[in-house]
């Protein structure tokens, strides 16, 4: 009897949040582990790059090779669209509290977010690394609401006592 491995499926969403520099080392990362990665940039997203990256990590081209398979924000015709398209999950590097808060209303009026919504519905595991400071109670009902319907709420949160020597170490503990 063979044994056969199934390769993992991921669905990564980036949105206009600062914290560019997560989504590139979870890319990076699933890359390295071989696992499907697919992935939805929006607008915001690959704007954000230029920013908070230095060439030639901070294009859009960069991270879409990162990925398997890469989507336009507006495609909600897109396979990863239905729940019938199986994934292990999703997870949304960094999440905008706009983009939380249309997921948490199960507005889809995009494709990050009705992929999201599809990963809850289906039971999938729905990560959303939310990056907002300071947070009003707003944001908090709605990061509430989520973890109800089953997401799990991933602030960045570095953790000083491993006693990073520089950000990508920091990076790294998340991403």
């Amino acid at each position: 009897m063979s044994i056969s491995t199934v390769r993992k499926r991921i669905i990564i969403a980036v949105t206009g949040a600062t914290g560019a520099p997560l989504a590139v080392s979870l890319l990076e990362n699933l890359r390295r582990l071989d696992v499907e990665s697919h992935l939805i940039m929006s607008k915001w997203g690959a704007a954000t790059l230029k920013y908070e990256l230095d060439p030639p990590h901070n294009t859009p081209s960069y991270l879409q090779s990162l990925a398997h398979t890469t989507y336009a924000p507006r495609d909600v015709s897109a396979s990863i669209s239905s729940g019938s398209f199986r994934t292990d999950g999703m997870i949304v590097v960094p999440c905008s509290m706009k983009t939380l808060a249309g997921i948490r209303m199960g507005y889809d009026d995009d494709l990050i977010t009705r992929a999201a919504s599809v990963t809850l519905k289906e039971r999938r595991r729905l990560v959303l690394v939310a990056r907002e400071t300071p947070l009003s109670s707003i944001h908090l009902e709605n990061m509430l609401r989520l973890t109800h319907a089953g997401a799990v709420l991933f602030p960045p949160v570095m953790a000083f006592y491993t006693r990073p020597k520089n950000i990508q170490e920091m990076v790294e503990q998340t991403g």
